[in-house]
């Protein structure tokens, strides 16, 4: 594939027509989503049964029930297989993304008043949540860290991974490892759809849960879409996608390698430069030939920048940050001379990083945040998995006799401008009732 600074990454003028594509972007998968119910139902109807044949037909391997749970002897294992640098590693990361977490926690409360009523919220963590981590041939420790340490922390007792076997059927050793260093309960080889759809309605191998959490496929996202209700999800993740904001003063060599970092990702990631600079928007062009020829996943990466990427020239750095409100990013990127004087103005956004060394990376693997954020524009509304995600809230309510007396008439009056004479009888008889 021939590499060049003019087929990559178009520069658009911040008044193109074309900027509305880039912003409002969508997907539509009609085909994957007939073919996800159609898996779905197969396993309510069949349980382990389909999973097995899931198994062999999308993952290439030979399993019956009893191997689908991963043994205490094959995490063992695993933990033979890894190196130590690994392990440090691994375990400085979760420190951090504990102790982020840990901020995080909500308490309950109970607040009584000088007129007899006591107000008050209980919290209480999720029983049983099941964690999605891609798999197969690749590995993903830190999506189990990320999955499974806020859960931890919220003190859910049974959390529940899935994820995809690899060829021989095994669960890779890092991903393995990992979810025994995060504290998960179970861990079960199946992905997919099926995956979804197991943790979502149970089968004779599987307990269902009552949340699911984590990235995966665009299968694996319209199956979390079919199954809310019957339980929650976190979010609805789309391809990985980060905006930088750059003025004069950033290097390009820096801007490039973190657009590449989204870039290889997956086809559809999309990597966006918004910036007032001109010569800097070159620059970066030109940096990005250079670094890209030597990227082992450069055809991927190619492919998201000239599918979905873009550089926006700007007027200044205050339109910048403007239009990245309301393309509200994965990921958003300040590299510029005072990024905290412009962190305040950033509204939408799944994750922030300020300054040349805070790239993205960091936040994927080791600083504490969390990685799982909301993608394709929903950072508008929607926020990154948390501790919050794994835990309930039930309100407390308490009135005394006195209270009720005092405030019973305006219950009455709504409760029949509503037209619930029940509800209003429900007062009155207390009401008029003498005191026992």
């Amino acid at each position: 594939m021939e590499i060049s600074s003019e087929n990559l990454l178009p520069i658009i003028d911040s008044r193109s027509p074309d900027l509305a594509g880039l912003i409002n972007r969508q997907f539509f998968y009609a085909e994957e989503a007939a073919r996800v119910e159609e898996i779905i139902s197969a396993v309510r109807l069949e349980g382990d049964e389909a999973l097995c044949r899931f198994a062999r037909e999308f993952d290439g391997v030979e399993l019956v029930p009893e191997e689908l749970k991963v043994s205490p002897e094959e995490l063992q294992e695993a933990y033979r297989q890894v190196d130590e640098d690994f392990l440090a590693a691994l375990r400085l990361a979760r420190e951090n993304i504990t102790a982020f977490h840990r901020k995080q926690l909500i308490n309950s409360w109970i607040e009584p008043d000088e007129n007899g009523v006591i107000r008050g919220q209980l919290i209480r963590p999720l029983r049983r949540v099941g964690v999605y981590v891609p798999g197969g041939r690749a590995a993903y420790p830190s999506s189990v860290l990320m999955n499974a340490v806020p859960a931890v922390v919220a003190g859910v007792p049974e959390i529940v991974m899935a994820t995809p076997p690899g060829p021989e059927g095994k669960v890779n050793a890092h991903t393995l490892v990992a979810a025994g260093e995060a504290g998960v309960t179970e861990v079960y080889k199946i992905g997919g759809a099926q995956a979804v759809a197991a943790l979502a309605y149970g089968t004779q191998s599987i307990k269902p849960v009552d949340k699911i959490t984590g990235p995966g496929n665009i299968f694996v996202t319209l199956a979390k879409r079919c199954v809310f209700g019957q339980v929650d999800i976190d979010l609805l993740a789309g391809p990985s996608e980060v905006a930088i904001v750059a003025d004069e003063t950033a290097d390009p060599v820096y801007i490039a390698a973190d657009l590449l970092a989204q870039a290889e990702h997956d086809p559809l990631a999309a990597a966006v430069l918004f910036t007032p600079s001109a010569a800097l928007a070159g620059a970066v062009r030109t940096e990005l030939a250079v670094q890209l020829a030597s990227l082992p996943r450069k055809e991927i990466a190619a492919r998201a920048l000239g599918a979905r990427g873009a550089i926006v020239l700007t007027k200044d750095l205050g339109e910048a940050v403007e239009l990245v409100n309301k393309y509200a990013p994965e990921h958003c990127e300040l590299l510029v001379s005072e990024p905290w004087e412009w962190l305040g103005r950033v509204e939408n956004a799944g994750a922030i990083f300020l300054g040349p060394y805070s790239p993205e990376p960091v936040g994927d693997y080791l600083a504490g945040p969390n990685h799982i954020l909301p993608t394709g524009g929903t950072a508008r509304w929607a926020s990154g998995l948390g501790v919050e995600a794994f835990l309930k809230r039930s309100h407390v309510l308490a009135y005394s006799r006195q209270a009720l007396a005092q405030t019973g008439r305006q219950i009455v009056k709504l409760a029949r401008l509503e037209g619930l004479e029940a509800h209003a009888r429900a007062i009155e008889v207390r009401l008029r009732r003498r005191k026992p």
